[in-house]
């Protein structure tokens, strides 16, 4: 069995603060010649133990695996279940040992993990791992960055701040359906997407984005999360992405989009005419941000 070492943890939105542990986790497994492994889960625990309090996702799971490949480690995703919720620290730890062939365990400074982790800290884990020759190593602190404050800034509307504490745009994944059509008829032919499910999704309002499309382009975007209250009447939110100087069909299709600040709120205009106008300012001002954020 390869000797590995291990870091343990929801990882929701690969953050910069995960991005600290995953960084210690490959700098110290290549010290010790070990294989690096970043062990997460299917899902959010506390859609388990506490589904009314379970959080929408930053990322896909998809997603997470990807970013913690980049990071230079191999994700091992372990579904929680019943099983696993019941799992102690040091059974956990034995697992690891046991099965994957960890010698050595990054934490970070929040990290917990088993039943009875909850009041664990850094000295129980090492204590439990000498007990096992397992290494536990602390990662570095990383103040103000945690996946709540990333998500409550995104239902903010502060995609910005998001980005900060993320280290890269918040991205949105989807497939492209079927709308009413309107925004054609006015000059502004919308892609309406479908997010992905349980991905936290921006407060309301218009967004400058950018979309990546299925081949791998990237198109300039103007954004509209809401209930369109100029031409509809309800609660059902929508996602419509007007792709700037780009034609072609994408219905049926997976896109991702990235945002990169938000313009306004959603407002209801008194006729099509005036909702025209301020479409063509919001396409304005959108490409003006984007080109801002390229100096």
């Amino acid at each position: 069995m390869t000797r590995k070492g291990a870091a343990i943890g929801t990882f929701d939105g690969v953050h910069l603060g995960h991005a600290i542990v995953l960084a210690t986790l490959t700098k110290e497994s290549d010290i010790r010649n070990l294989e690096p492994i970043a062990v997460t889960f299917d899902r959010h625990p506390l859609s388990l133990i506490a589904p009314q309090r379970a959080p929408k996702a930053i990322t896909t799971l998809e997603k997470k695996e990807d970013l913690i490949r980049k990071s230079g480690a191999f994700p091992i995703v372990i579904p929680f279940d019943e099983k696993l919720r019941s799992t102690t620290a040091a059974d956990w730890m034995k697992f690891l040992k046991e099965e994957h062939g960890v010698e050595m365990l990054v934490v970070g400074y929040d990290t917990t993990f088993g039943c009875d982790g909850l009041s664990y800290s850094i000295s129980d884990y090492r204590r439990l791992g000498e007990k096992i020759g397992m290494e536990v190593i602390e990662a570095p602190f990383v103040a103000g960055i945690s996946s709540s404050a990333i998500r409550k800034a995104i239902v903010e509307g502060n995609v910005e701040g998001a980005a900060k504490m993320l280290g890269r745009h918040f991205s949105l994944p989807g497939i492209v359906v079927d709308g009413n059509k309107l925004g054609r008829t006015i000059g502004f032919p919308t892609a309406n997407l479908l997010p992905s499910a349980g991905i936290v999704t921006p407060k309301n309002g218009v967004y400058a984005a950018k979309a990546i499309l299925p081949d791998g382009k990237h198109a300039d975007a103007m954004v509209n999360i809401g209930v369109r209250p100029t031409i509809m009447r309800g609660d059902n939110q929508t996602v419509e992405a007007h792709l700037i100087n780009w034609g072609g069909d994408l219905y049926g299709k997976n896109i991702r989009l990235l945002f990169y600040g938000r313009l306004r709120d959603e407002v209801r205009f008194n006729s099509i005419d005036a909702l025209r106008k301020q479409l063509e300012a919001d396409r304005q001002d959108t490409i003006e941000f984007l080109q801002e954020t390229k100096k």
